[in-house]
């Protein structure tokens, strides 16, 4: 199972904006998109503007019919002008610990 990630870093003072945006592109990517189940982003305590965003996926190709999606390339435009720079990756899982089977 393939996971996305992304490290955002968000231009100051739009920050609430960004959540909402990004947000807004997780729901509607769990609603329409198949092999997607969940999204979640964390914010750093110490660089506020630092997020980092996580998601698992079923397999490669769902990945990519989420890239590809004219709605996804839209929205993710609307968050680039939020953020002053993006690094996006797709990671596999190396081990598990605490997970219920």
């Amino acid at each position: 199972m393939p996971y996305t990630s992304g490290e955002w870093h968000v231009k100051s003072a739009r920050e609430d904006e960004f959540v909402l945006e990004w947000r807004d592109l997780a729901q509607w990517t769990i609603e329409n998109v198949r092999g997607a189940s969940w999204a979640r982003l964390l914010r750093d305590r110490e660089q506020p503007t630092r997020f980092v965003s996580l998601g698992p996926w079923t397999d490669d190709e769902a990945i990519q019919e989420w890239r590809s999606h004219p709605v996804f390339k839209e929205r993710v435009g609307r968050l680039r002008d939020l953020v002053e720079r993006f690094d996006a990756k797709v990671l596999d899982p190396a081990t598990e610990v605490g997970l219920a089977d």
